[in-house]
């Protein structure tokens, strides 16, 4: 890694620590230390939501015009006074409009530091510098939602403000760390279609690689990250007698897996297609459903049903290490030169949507019709392997198992070599 990269990921850790400390505990905040009701906390988490989605659109041209580093440090500025401003806050009014700061900031950081990932490495390097920002979130998330739960107090409000200062520090901290990076332009993989036109939303819904990549992150996004807090958690609970301290024993489970497997499995997927580590990871998680099925619908006891329902999560995990070198390269490798931050901008957006009506589907399907919310998801998974499957006949060789470019260029070599050999015998 070179200096740039090194802050790069300085910052996404910083960033994750942050948000752990509060991400956590938002809705008991607003509703029960604030006394603004289960209404008003519900509206929060939705304007997260709706904030992203509105911002994210304009996010992407932003980069692509004036560059991922000047679009991060407004977004960290803009989440810090929401955040801070969240921590002082007394009136609903006052709650959703930090929380409408704090999530726009929050959504524009994601495309503009996996643009200046892409634009500090190579294809060769990229998918092992996705690998270790999506470590160091999950370390930092983790980190600090432990920290975090030591620090608050439901009974002081000044706990939370302090939370929510510790956040607000963390993005202002940030700030003076990213703005003494200084990125340079990465080559972009060859052949990519569309390279010649306008950086325009119709050039890439014109990309039809890009647009199937999207099509499946929501299937990914809304079948797996948009069930962990709601429907599964519901499921958990309410079908297989799942304890609030065994859910968290699983998310703990899920995390771990993460940062076991993420460097374990890398040197394996970076050997693979992307579209088959994707298509693996599909089949992964349906034999996660069918497992969590066996805990919420078996016959088993409840010590089996939680360890099924904890190794649930901990598949999920392996997955989303497997994943985590896969999409973000293979989105920046599909995009034309100079467009990086539009198509990040338009695959955050693709996450976002998922994440937003994953919860509305799964939570009220989790909590009361166990069977086939079980059955719906196990078919989501398989649809992510066919999914997979179809978006690899799209790609090209380079696009689809960038190690390619690295064998090519070893045969290349010694071609050379021999042929020059040859020569002078």
């Amino acid at each position: 890694m070179g200096a740039a990269m090194r802050r790069i990921h300085v910052g996404n850790a910083l960033s994750a620590f942050g948000l752990g400390f509060t991400v956590p505990y938002l809705y008991v905040y607003v509703a029960q230390v604030r006394g603004l009701g289960s209404m008003t906390a519900g509206l929060v988490l939705a304007v997260f939501a709706v904030a992203a989605l509105i911002v994210l659109p304009f996010a992407g041209r932003a980069i692509v015009r004036r560059g991922p580093l000047p679009v991060l440090l407004i977004a960290l500025v803009t989440a810090a006074l929401g955040a801070l401003s969240l921590g002082l806050s007394a009136s609903a009014a006052t709650v959703l409009l930090s929380a409408a700061a704090l999530g726009a900031g929050q959504a524009v950081m994601q495309p503009a530091l996996a643009t200046m990932i892409v634009d500090c490495s190579t294809t060769e390097t990229r998918s092992r510098a996705f690998a270790m920002q999506f470590f160091l979130q999950n370390l930092g998330l983790g980190v600090g939602g432990l920290i975090g739960g030591h620090l608050v107090d439901t009974t002081s409000a000044s706990s939370f403000t302090l939370l929510f200062a510790i956040e607000a520090a963390m993005f202002l901290v940030l700030v003076a760390v990213m703005a003494t990076v200084r990125a340079p332009r990465a080559p972009h993989v060859e052949a990519v279609p569309g390279r010649a036109a306008g950086g325009s939303w119709k050039q890439l819904l014109g990309n039809r690689a890009m647009v199937q990549l999207c099509v499946l992150g929501f299937v990914l996004f809304f079948a797996c990250y948009g069930q962990f807090e709601s429907g599964l958690s519901a499921y958990g609970v309410e079908a297989a007698g799942i304890t609030t301290s065994a859910l968290g024993t699983a998310l703990a489970a899920n995390t771990l897996m993460i940062v076991i497997a993420q460097f374990a499995v890398l040197k394996f997927v970076e050997r693979r297609k992307r579209s088959r580590v994707i298509a693996a990871v599909g089949l992964i998680w349906a034999v996660a459903w069918a497992v969590a099925g066996y805990a919420g619908l078996g016959h088993g006891s409840q010590t089996m049903a939680t360890a099924a329902f904890i190794s649930t999560y901990a598949l999920f995990g392996l997955g989303e290490a497997m994943l985590s070198p896969t999409l973000a390269p293979l989105v920046a490798d599909l995009a034309p030169t100079g467009l990086a931050g539009q198509y990040n901008s338009a695959f955050a957006l693709v996450k976002q949507l998922a994440l937003a009506i994953g919860p509305a589907v799964g939570g009220p399907l989790g909590a009361s019709l166990h069977a086939p919310y079980i059955v719906a998801f196990l078919l989501f998974s398989l649809g992510i392997t066919v999914l997979a499957v179809r978006l690899g006949r799209q790609l090209t060789d380079v696009q689809n198992q960038p190690s390619l470019t690295r064998s090519r260029v070893v045969t290349q070599g010694r071609a050379t070599a021999d042929a020059v050999a040859a020569a002078e015998a």
